[in-house]
């Protein structure tokens, strides 16, 4: 008998013949170039492929003759299928392992083509690449792009290179290329873990050479394209010596393998014949100290070269510029080499790279003179090119040291280090050309890895077992095996691996394990030959076979060998060369063979045949079912590991058999394969001789099945109509379906003669119970998952079989109670006697008490102590996972996850390996969440969803099981975090949060801009509305925002400039027609004045709206400066030389219009340098600007992707405004970043920073201006030391001897007063190492004046002599450095409430001070005063008044009571009070900027109206109309900083009656002030507001000076382009809500928290979104209110970065409506919901519910087709009423409570009970979820809830289950009034009787799990029956863990009551 179990020579047949022809080729043929279109007109269709190479013989096509021509094109075809060449690999998507795709790299000629295909799609072209020279290799590889973060991982790009003889090119998958020049000829480019290896060529004649010089690097790496290639270094551990690091110089080396998983290489060493693995890593920074630190030179003195040069010579070779130059000679050969390699002996020389330079291989000598001083010291010409042999440095005596001259490179670092890891021992490979010409890394079914590699001339495969060390961190190589083998290949998919014999046989090896060997259909098998045709197999084909009447065969003859063999086999041969038998064959011509196998890829491989054509076949996996799948793992897992590979290729044989079993029969063919295998005789167990219906044969004994008779036959009927599995699952439930009579089961035909006897030889014997036990596990996970209730059913089966035999009774209860009618029919046990049972193994894991994960369950929820519960790693996940949920959720341990896993899991172990999944599994459960969670339920969805655990698997989940999870699911969804990741907030079922986390994600990635809603508008149709630039703002936002009217229109009209203006002009019948074209055009000057000073405003309005289309130009509106005079509507033009124009006058208007069009580009907007360099004007007017548009892209930060090289490149063209906005744009760019290369660039424009010596250079005035500003912006609140030093010399720089510094020293000043401030922002007295500078005193003097210090510093030459222009004396000319110090004072001490510096700047109390004073200087000394004293700044009129002075106040404001004094200067004193009350509202604009506060705007607004009032006056005021218009500005601007984005009508009213005035003292500089109120009014379209952080109120200074230019070329006082520094104030702060299902924005309630703060308390307030938030410092949280939307908060307390990233994207925040709710925008009151008019009354409502109105509920399609299906009356349900009512009543309560994934527990539950109640329950799994949910409502947990006062209790609603439990109880207590002889009988331990009835026992199952009650044996233990009072009996259940309301059912039975009716009340 026990030769059954030994291995016969089995055969599998290969499924999925199919030719193969690689794609690539089939795509050349079409490919547009010209070699192809002349060959097409020379080849048959079949006969084309692309040849670009053969491009010599295309020139002599046209002269041939026909048989010529067909000559050629025979050798073209050859020459190309020579040339042509490609791989394959398994597709790696991003989506997981669903989609299995191959991808092929195919090369030929010029051409590398990328395609993909599947099984099920057909290839199609990814990328086609087409380069100027043949490709020598195309290869695959991951580069990793090492990112800034440091907790960051790197990010892989994957590549496609392709390597031409002069550079490699590399494409990246997301689109990008690069060039990376070769600096020598590369034999190979290998792919690894860390990106490219490059083998260098060795010359031909790389043989001996005098004198002996150091060997050159062989083996360079590349980390990225973009890096350098560096060398790679080696440690080797040498046999008598230390390891030691040198460079890889040895030319011997041939490198033959690289991985990246591990990462190793493994190279040949062709002079000692070995083979070496070398680990592959990244050098340590010691090893490459070591490497870098030249050894002394013991050679000849020409060899002491500096060490240098290799880098020199590569970055000089990388620099050329011939690609095409042919790199064929060498100038150094390499040096006489031992025959020794690395790791055995040392190297005579340590090969260090000294004399790298001469690695110069002349492209022509004179190309190559970049690394030498000059090509004529070598003695040839420069033309010719090196004969091949021949070397430069031939003669000793060449003087090389003199002609090197080193450039100071440094030299190269090399990256990378091999370490060696194993190498090849032996004799007997010692003989020469033994190199490896195939290595793959395959592992086993047991996962033991091997590297193979494949010795052609040995016709060997040679393969080396490897481990991972225990830490993971390096490899152990083992043993090596060799296999006889002409060719193999790795079938990764089925840990196996296919090898070609010599004799041409396919063979399957599982690691060294033979498998068997492979039959392809189609393919004469080599054993065979055509003299024998293919024999009659041994397998009867005549006797029909039908499972009724099987054919059976003796045992004994079906041991032979299946595959007659009549050649003998050449296994053992290791020499066995290419003449093989086949030569000697008379058929070789006539039947083609295998020749080599290629190309694998997941379980296909390529088969290349003998005659040239190529069959792709698949070898078979090793199971399809889930289930075999499943048990196959857990027997693997735990039997030994030879046990275990002997056993899986048993197994694998039988199942893939040719002819082999459909899917159905799998578990059938495992099944009796197994029990064969553990030593049952399958054919005598009455329910295994049955499974294989169509093999009747038993599998482990027949590999060679018969085939069955296609014709079935009449007894097939009958067989099936009788058999077990017909009665017990078909027939019973559809004879009750239909009231049929109940079918009697069949009667047993055969009895087993004699008992079962098990044969203890079988190879699983021994095994058995452990088999059985993980088996058993096997069976409680599938019990969790809905899907495979098929496979609980069919192992049931197998494990009741084992468990009676292995005598373990409690297990035989379990399944029966589990399955009480299967069970009950199967009663056959075998009998193992004792000395047998001994032998088997019994392991300490096999509990006696059966582990039930159900009765965990309950423990768990009873609140009893539980033992762990057993599971296999990796196997057993979903028991696993849901086991921790419950100890997390229902025990209430927090640890369950984390460190208390082993409290509830145990690990069932064998003891014999160490689980390579182990670590990863201990890694993962070990991770803590990393948000910080509150509640458990937080913590257990947080935990689920780092698990991998997602909503399909939940519905997986048995209900009962599933509610725990469901219900901390529906408490996360109620009240969710806002943070949470997308997966976890997909598991709570919120879209809102997930699509919101899904953006938060993309935005981290890079920054897109989503395609699904982007808030950007859809394109105006107009044309007039194409140009005005501000036609890209988002009218669905505004148009929530401003609902009511159209004020973002009017502010679009008056912002307009690219419409002629209208020119209104009354002609009067005195004036003649040529003065009134003159009054015409003076009129349009003046219209003009404000048309210029448009686009400043309009930048602001349109800010950051626009995405720009890299591939278009960006549209910039024009400056439209002509007019249209009524009523003719004629033109009018400054052009026509009437009137005088100011020259230049639209030079800065123009800039300030490229500025605005730039200030459109959004922030995440995706620009690059080629684009911004593609937007530079064909024309040179537009050069204005285009300098506007550089300066806006440093304001929204884009600036910095612009070329250094193009920065120089503009600024050397020497245009004024392209450096003024070019010098502010990129240092608003690296705003306060100290970046050095800015610096540079700004300091060689200030000659203040330039040493003193240096070459005076002529810098126009306003870029020196601008300069220094960007000084302050680049060095922002860093307080650098040196920089606030020049600054503040600068603030008072003296005018030069000559010309220079006398015009317009008023901005200069200025500029270097602000730029100081920024330096030193906010630093107040902590100026820390500027003590000795005196900052505050300097700026004072600068502010009041006084004598001149001496000029301290380096540039005290420059300032020796006196101006000749003007005359300062040695005071300090205050007009000029006053408000520079200002500003700078307030900077420096902003916000710092310093009140001593304060007081310097309050306004002087007296007349004789106030004289001395400049009224203007009065408004920045009190802005200055009150920014300071930031905290005092208060909202309301009198703070304001109380900052003038009482002398002022005294005279001014009670002047009509006191009569005034003749001293006083009237007119100075009305100046000062207006400036200082204008100053004091600008503080008040500053202290609320951005906040929209109606105190602050009201006080504002009344102090602007007052002014208006004084301006609009008739009498003439003292204080006169400029000075007026000023203040009014300085105010307006106030208010509209005040009520920033927030597009306020009152302001918006203002700023238009200022915009109509254009006569009189409106200039351009006061338009220019209305019209930027305008645009902070509307800033971003309402999507901006002001932020009050220090560097915002810096940039505002800038930009809001309140000194306007007087006309449009005016700079004198402050620099005009600062005035678009306002953008760097800037933040957006709208929340815009957006439907998740519509993606439209809506209107949704806020609830905004304020923090407590010196001024009020914690406040909320309602806000209806979409809104401005104040400055998110001042807030703790913002909540979505219900009851309209799911509510969701925005904690800010913990941090505002989330909130932060929301606003930065457009202010998206994604809301999701309720059910039954409509948007504010249809229902503004709330009454039209469909759940309003039933608040009262509760019940009615069901009945009215109509499902119809399903859908204005849900949009969930599974809802609304149940409401369509199963919810409305039809005409056959009229007898269904209760049910119809009872269902849509369910569906009610889930759409309202909105739980609808509760609806499919909802129904279980009452289908359970309805099938209860009937009586057929042939498996207790549904009521096992019943009793689950029961225990879960009484559970601690929910108790515990709903004490709370807004407890809520458990999803399911409050009716509901009562009736339910009532139902089920009522059903089981009659039964059990019936029948409780039966009941007693199990309790005392008899054994069910044979004619119980089926349905009896069922019932029976019911009870004893619903009531919880344990088994009869435990039970016998108790002695129930000994009790004498029911006190005894309950105290002796509780001890048994049975619920009280149990035993007081079977008290009454147990005690022998006479009164039958005790105890039969329903007891809930």
């Amino acid at each position: 008998m026990s030769n059954v179990y030994e291995e016969s020579a089995t055969m599998i047949a290969a499924g999925e013949l199919q030719p193969f022809v690689p794609f690539g080729r089939e795509h050349c043929k079409n490919h547009p170039n010209a070699v192809n279109l002349q060959l097409r007109q020379l080849q048959p269709a079949s006969e084309l492929w692309s040849s670009d190479g053969a491009a010599g013989l295309v020139g002599s096509l046209q002269e041939v003759t026909l048989q010529e021509r067909e000559r050629v094109t025979a050798v073209k075809c050859a020459l190309f299928r020579a040339r042509e060449w490609w791989r394959l690999r398994k597709g790696a998507s991003g989506d997981g392992d669903e989609l299995e795709y191959e991808e092929e790299l195919y090369v030929a000629g010029n051409m590398v083509i990328w395609s993909r295909g599947s099984r099920n799609q057909a290839s199609y072209v990814y990328k086609a690449f087409t380069v100027d020279s043949p490709v020598q290799q195309a290869l695959w590889c991951n580069f990793g792009v090492p990112q800034n973060k440091k907790d960051v991982q790197e990010v892989v790009e994957q590549t496609v290179c392709i390597v031409q003889s002069t550079y490699v090119n590399v494409h990246s998958m997301s689109g990008k290329d690069f060039i990376s020049p070769l600096p020598f000829q590369v034999s190979t480019l290998w792919p690894t873990k860390f990106g490219l290896l490059f083998e260098r060529k060795n010359p031909a004649s790389d043989a001996s050479m005098s004198p002996p010089r150091e060997p050159l690097p062989t083996v360079f790496s590349m980390l990225h394209p973009l890096n350098e290639i560096a060398p790679v270094v080696c440690k080797s551990t040498g046999l008598f010596e230390a390891s030691r690091v040198q460079y890889v110089s040895d030319s011997a080396l041939r490198i033959v393998f690289s991985s990246c998983e591990p990462s190793i290489i493994m190279t040949y060493d062709t002079v000692q014949c070995m083979h070496t693995v070398w680990a592959l890593r990244k050098a340590t920074p010691e090893e490459k100290s070591t490497v870098l630190k030249y050894p002394v030179q013991v050679a000849p003195s020409q060899n002491v070269m500096a060490p240098s040069c290799l880098s020199t010579h590569l970055r000089n070779i990388s620099k050329m510029d011939s690609p095409a130059s042919p790199f064929h000679s060498y100038s150094l050969h390499g040096q006489n080499r031992m025959a020794s390699s690395p790791g055995v002996h040392s190297r005579t020389h340590s090969p260090t790279i000294s004399n790298m330079a001469a690695l110069s291989r002349a492209h022509s000598p004179g190309l190559a003179a970049p690394s030498f001083s000059g090509a004529q010291r070598f003695n040839m010409s420069c033309q010719s090119p090196l004969p091949r042999g021949h070397s430069l440095l031939a003669s000793p005596n060449s003087t090389l040291n003199d002609s090197v001259v080193v450039s100071e490179a440094e030299p190269i670092i090399p990256e990378l280090c091999i370490e060696q890891l194993w190498t090849e021992t032996g004799s007997s490979c010692r003989e020469k050309s033994c190199q490896a010409s195939k290595v793959f890394i395959t592992s086993d079914l047991c996962e033991t890895k091997l590297l193979c590699f494949l010795v052609e001339s040995h016709q060997q495969l040679r393969c080396v077992k490897f481990i991972e060390s225990n830490d993971l961190s390096q490899l152990i190589f083992l043993s090596v095996t060799t296999i006889p083998a002409k060719d193999a290949a790795p079938l990764e998919n089925i840990d196996a691996m296919l090898v070609l014999e010599a004799n041409g046989s396919l063979v399957l090896y599982t690691g060294i394990s033979r498998v068997s060997k492979v039959f392809v259909p189609g393919l004469l098998s080599p054993s065979l030959s055509l003299s024998n045709p293919i024999p009659h197999l041994s397998t009867p084909m005549d006797s029909v076979s039908t499972p009724a009447k099987p054919v059976t065969r003796p045992m004994s003859c079906l041991d032979e060998v299946a595959m007659p063999s009549p050649v003998s086999e050449l296994r053992g041969s290791t020499k066995h060369h290419e003449s093989s038998w086949l030569e000697d064959c008379t058929f070789q011509s006539a039947m083609p063979y295998i020749h080599a196998l290629r190309d694998p890829v997941h379980n296909r491989v390529t088969l290349e045949l003998s005659n040239g054509t190529m069959l792709r076949i698949t070898i078979p996996e090793i199971a399809t079912s889930e289930l075999v799948k499943k048990c196959l793992q857990a027997i693997k897992f735990i039997l030994p590991k030879e046990t275990a590979v002997k056993v899986l290729i048993k197994w694998y044989n039988i199942y893939n058999a040719p002819g082999g079993p459909s899917a159905h029969l799998e578990w059938s063919l495992f099944v009796t394969c197994f029990m064969t295998l553990m030593g049952y005789n399958t054919d005598r167990l009455a329910w295994t001789r049955h499974l294989d219906v169509e093999v009747p044969l038993s599998p482990v004994i027949a590999p060679k099945k018969a085939r069955p008779s296609e014709m079935g036959s009449d007894e097939d009927w009958e067989y099936q109509r009788s058999s077990d599995y017909h009665w017990q699952v078909e027939s019973r439930p559809l004879a009750s379906a239909l009231h049929l009579e109940p079918v009697e089961a069949p009667p047993s035909t055969e009895e087993p003669s004699g008992p079962l006897w098990l044969d203890p030889t079988a190879p699983l014997f021994p095994h058995v119970p452990a088999v059985f036990f993980v088996l058993h596990l096997v069976y409680e996970e599938l019990k969790l998952d809905n899907l495979m209730r098929r496979g609980t059913r069919s192992l049931v089966v197998l494990l009741q079989q084992l468990a009676r035999d292995l005598q373990l009774e409690e297990y035989v209860d379990l399944y029966w109670r589990d399955y009480p009618s299967f069970i009950k029919t199967l009663r056959e046990a075998c009998v193992i006697d004792k000395a047998q049972m001994e032998q088997m193994s019994r392991p300490s894991f096999l509990q006696a008490e059966p582990p039930c994960v159900f009765r965990w369950f309950s423990s768990c929820l009873r609140g009893e102590e539980v033992a762990p519960f057993p599971y296999l790693p990796g196997i057993c996940k979903r028991t696993k996972l849901l086991v921790l949920s419950f100890a997390l959720y229902i025990v209430g341990n927090e640890d369950a996850v984390s460190s208390d896993v082993s409290k509830y899991l145990s690990k069932v172990t064998t003891g014999q390996k160490k689980n390579l999944n182990e670590h990863a599994l201990k890694r993962q459960s070990i991770i803590k969440p990393t948000t910080p969670c509150s509640s458990l339920a937080e913590k257990l969805v947080i935990w689920l969803t780092s698990a991998g655990f997602t909503l399909k698997d939940l519905d997986s989940v048995p209900f009962g099981v599933a509610l725990p999870i469901r219900d901390a699911i529906y408490q996360c969804r109620e009240q969710p975090c806002s943070d949470w990741s997308e997966d976890v907030c997909l598991l709570i079922g919120r879209q809102d949060l997930t699509k919101q986390a899904h953006k938060v994600t993309l935005a981290k990635g890079k920054s897109t801009v989503s395609p699904d809603l982007s808030l950007d508008s859809p394109a105006a149709s107009e044309a007039e509305e194409e140009e005005d630039g501000m036609n890209d703002m988002n009218h669905e936002v505004t148009g929530l925002i401003w609902s009511q009217d159209l004020r973002v229109q009017e502010a679009r009209r008056l912002l307009q400039s690219s419409r002629p203006v209208r020119v209104n002009v009354l002609h009067l019948p005195e004036v003649s027609d040529h003065e009134y074209i003159e009054e015409k055009e003076n009129k349009l000057l003046q219209l003009c004045q404000r048309t210029m000073a448009l686009p400043v405003g309009r930048g602001l309005f349109t800010l950051f709206s626009y995405h720009p289309v890299p591939t278009e130009p960006l549209p910039v509106p024009k400056l439209n400066l002509t007019g249209r005079a009524p009523p003719r509507n004629t033109m009018v033009d400054l052009n026509s030389g009437n009137i005088d124009v100011p020259p230049n006058m639209t030079s800065w208007s123009s800039f300030h219009n490229g500025v605005a069009a730039g200030l459109k580009i959004a922030p995440a907007s995706q620009v690059d340098s080629a684009w911004i360099a593609y937007n530079k004007p064909k024309s040179a007017e537009l050069a204005n600007e285009y300098a506007g548009f550089l300066m806006a892209l440093g304001l929204n930060g884009h600036l910095t992707k612009l070329a250094t090289l193009n920065i120089h490149d503009y600024l050397t063209k020497g245009h004024e405004m392209t450096s003024i906005g070019l010098l502010l744009g990129v240092s608003a760019a690296k705003l306060g970043t100290m970046d050095m290369s800015i610096t540079r660039l700004l300091s060689i424009h200030i000659p203040a920073l330039l040493p003193p010596t240096s070459t005076e250079l002529d810098v126009p005035h306003n870029v020196q201006v601008a300069a220094v500003v960007g000084i302050g912006l680049v060095y922002q609140a860093t307080g650098h030391r040196h920089n606030a030093e020049v600054l503040l010399a600068e603030i008072g720089r003296p005018p030069g001897p000559e010309m220079e510094y006398c015009t317009d020293r008023e901005s200069y000043s200025l500029a270097a007063g602000l730029a100081l401030g920024m330096v030193c922002l906010g630093h107040g007295s902590n100026l820390i190492g500027m003590s000795d500078l005196n900052v505050p005193e300097q700026l004072y003097q600068y502010m009041v004046g006084g004598h001149r210090r001496a000029h301290a510093g380096i540039n005290r030459e420059k300032h020796k002599s006196p101006s000749y222009q003007i005359k300062e004396g040695d005071t300090i000319n205050v007009d000029v450095t006053c408000p520079g110090a200002t500003l700078a004072l307030a900077m420096i001490y902003l916000k710092t409430n310093n009140r001593s510096i304060a007081d310097w700047l309050r306004a002087p109390d007296t007349m004789f001070l106030l004289d001395f004073i400049k009224p203007e200087f009065l408004l920045l000394r009190t802005l200055a005063r009150c920014l300071i004293m930031w905290e005092e700044i208060l909202p309301n009129a009198d703070w304001i008044n109380s900052n003038v002075p009482q002398i002022i106040q005294e005279n001014i404001v009670f002047q009509e009571e006191v009569p005034v004094s003749e001293d006083l200067n009237m007119e100075t004193l009305a100046q000062a009070h207006d400036y200082i009350i204008a100053g004091a509202c600008m503080a008040v604009g500053f202290r609320f900027a951005g906040s929209a506060n109606s105190d602050a705007f009201d006080c504002l607004y009344k102090f602007a109206r007052t002014f208006m009032q004084c301006l609009t006056a008739t009498t003439a005021t003292v204080t006169g109309p400029y000075n007026l218009q000023t203040c009014l500005s300085m105010v307006l601007l106030a208010v509209s900083m005040v009520m920033a984005g927030s597009g306020n009508l009152r302001v918006l009213q203002l700023c238009r009656f200022l915009h109509k005035r254009t006569s009189g003292e409106m200039n351009y500089g006061f338009h220019m002030a209305h019209h930027m109120a305008l645009g902070l009014l509307f800033l971003g379209g309402g999507r901006y507001t002001l932020s009050t952080s220090n560097s915002a109120i810096a940039a505002l200074l800038c930009a809001l000076y309140p000194h306007f230019p007087a006309h449009s070329t005016d700079n004198r006082y402050h620099l005009q382009a600062l005035r678009h520094l306002a953008v760097l104030a800037a933040e957006p702060r709208l929340l815009v809500p957006v439907d998740v299902d519509t993606c439209k924005p809506c209107y949704a309630l806020l609830e905004v928290t304020y923090k407590e703060t010196q001024w009020y308390e914690e406040t909320t307030v309602e806000l209806m979104a979409p809104t401005l938030l104040p400055e998110l410092h001042l807030l703790k949280q913002i909540k979505v209110k219900g009851p309209r939307y799911w509510e969701l908060t925005i904690d800010i307390s913990k941090g505002a970065q989330h909130l932060q990233s929301i606003l930065a994207r457009d202010g998206v925040l994604y809301v999701k409506l309720r059910a039954g709710q409509l948007p504010y925008k249809d229902d503004p009151r709330g009454w039209k919901s469909l759940l309003a008019p039933n608040v009262n009354n509760r019940n009615p409502e069901v009945r009215t519910f109509k499902p119809e109105a399903i859908s204005t509920f849900t949009s969930d399609a599974a809802l609304v087709s149940f409401a369509e299906y199963f919810c409305k009356p039809a005409e056959n349900m009229k007898h269904k009423q209760d049910t119809l009512a009872l269902f849509s009543a369910i569906l009610y309560e889930c759409v309202t409570q909105e739980n609808p994934e509760m609806l499919p527990t909802y129904i279980a539950i009452d289908q359970a009970v309805k099938s209860l109640e009937k009586g057929d329950m042939s498996e207790t799994f549904a009521l096992w979820q019943i009793r689950l949910v029961l225990e879960l409502c009484e559970c601690r947990v929910l108790q515990e809830r709903l004490r709370q006062p807004q407890g809520r209790g458990l999803l399911l609603s409050s009716e509901f289950l009562p009736v339910m439990k009532c139902s089920a109880d009522s059903t089981l207590d009659r039964w059990l009034y019936d029948n409780r002889h039966i009941l007693r009988a199990y309790m005392s331990g008899q054994p069910h009787s044979e004619d119980m009835d089926t349905k009896d026992t069922g019932m029976l199952a019911c009870f004893l799990v619903y009531h919880s009650i344990p088994n009869a044996g435990k039970l016998a233990c108790t002695d129930l029956e000994g009790s004498s009072s029911f006190a005894e009996l309950l105290l002796r259940f509780s001890q048994l863990g049975v619920p009280v309301r149990s035993a007081l059912r079977l008290g009454p039975l147990l005690l022998q009551t006479t009164d039958d009716t005790v105890g039969m009340v329903p007891v809930f």
